[in-house]
């Protein structure tokens, strides 16, 4: 039984157990229908198999050794993957420019954060990809045991994973790519190449650009490493089953028929927009991000003129560029929308 199906189904126990609220009692209205499929490690419902069959399921469309569900954003898949391949006092590199649980991750498991800075577009104001040739430097001169690298960037820049991954395993180091804005990559073939058969661990975060709620994500590996026992280090164990089985169904989405076209449908619209906005220039290599400047206008200029001027709010700014974040619920409302502002410029 799917854990949706099990969440729904009704039970003859009488159940003196947690939640508290017992399905029935809610205390925020907005959300009651949540409280009436909020569960725990009951016998009668027993929603740890459910999930275990989730998970493998999710095994098998990812093609990995492992998939796990996660309700605490990508930030514990990094920590997790980081616990589960390096020792205390190892060498992990990283960017000097990383999310801040790269680096908290490294100093949970005791290791040593050897850093390197991107090379930074002064067109745009964003960070370069990672150069392989970097990797290969640092491995070949430090007995290095993990790197992890951000690929997408927040602002869409891709790596060359495979290239990379060629060198980690030329010098034994396990590789860890944070794909928390990739989620959509596996399942279209006009995306970037996904990191998720590449890498030893991968990254995704639903919730960024795939439809999922706050902070659903994934951890892939493809190592044969058993995740569990540092996943077990600091996460709950209280899950929230209704968060668990919204990745179950996002994940089956995606994969489907309607998925897969609907991510297709996004992308060529999003491709359209870049085509009609000539007065607008683009950059990066992921299509679902519209890294947008006007000519003779600071990003930080349009960020407060979409804003003030058009009540459209944007992701991310810098002093050269913007950036304008869309996934599969970004509908054809909001496209037009954006389409007919951006053309003003």
């Amino acid at each position: 039984m799917s854990l949706v199906n099990l969440l729904n189904s009704k039970t003859e126990k009488t159940c003196f157990t947690t939640p508290s609220h017992g399905q029935k009692t809610y205390v925020y209205e907005p959300l009651k229908d949540m409280y009436k499929i909020d569960i725990s490690e009951t016998e009668c419902k027993n929603p740890q198999e459910a999930l275990h069959n989730a998970q493998e399921q999710a095994r098998l469309i990812y093609h990995t050794t492992s998939t796990t569900f996660l309700i605490n954003g990508s930030t514990s898949g990094i920590l997790a993957a980081v616990l589960s391949c390096t020792q205390v006092g190892d060498k992990v590199l990283i960017s000097s420019n990383s999310h801040p649980c790269h680096f908290n991750a490294v100093r949970l498991a005791g290791a040593r954060a050897l850093t390197y800075d991107l090379e930074i577009d002064s067109e745009w104001g964003v960070p370069l990809e990672v150069k392989p040739e970097v990797i290969d430097y640092y491995l070949s001169r430090y007995n290095i045991s993990t790197v992890i690298i951000t690929s997408p960037t927040y602002e869409g820049i891709i790596s060359d994973i495979e290239e990379i991954k060629s060198i980690c395993e030329r010098h034994e180091a396990y590789l860890i790519v944070d794909e928390a804005h990739g989620a959509l990559y596996p399942f279209s073939d006009l995306l970037p190449l996904s990191a998720v058969n590449i890498a030893d661990f991968t990254v995704q975060s639903l919730h960024k650009t795939a439809g999922g709620l706050n902070p659903t994500a994934l951890l892939h590996c493809t190592c044969g490493i058993d995740v569990k026992p540092a996943l077990d280090m600091f996460m709950t164990t209280s899950p929230s089953y209704p968060l668990l089985a919204s990745i179950e169904e996002n994940i089956m989405y995606l994969n489907s028929i309607d998925g897969r076209k609907e991510i297709d449908k996004l992308i060529r619209r999003l491709d359209d927009i870049r085509y009609k906005c000539r007065g607008c220039e683009f950059f990066g290599d992921d299509p679902t991000k519209l890294l947008v400047k006007v000519p003779g206008i600071s990003g930080y200029e349009l960020s407060e003129i979409l804003y003030q001027d058009f009540d459209i709010e944007d992701e991310r700014t810098n002093e050269k560029s913007t950036l304008l974040l869309c996934g599969i619920g970004t509908d054809s409302k909001k496209l037009d929308r954006i389409q007919h502002v951006l053309s003003k410029f």
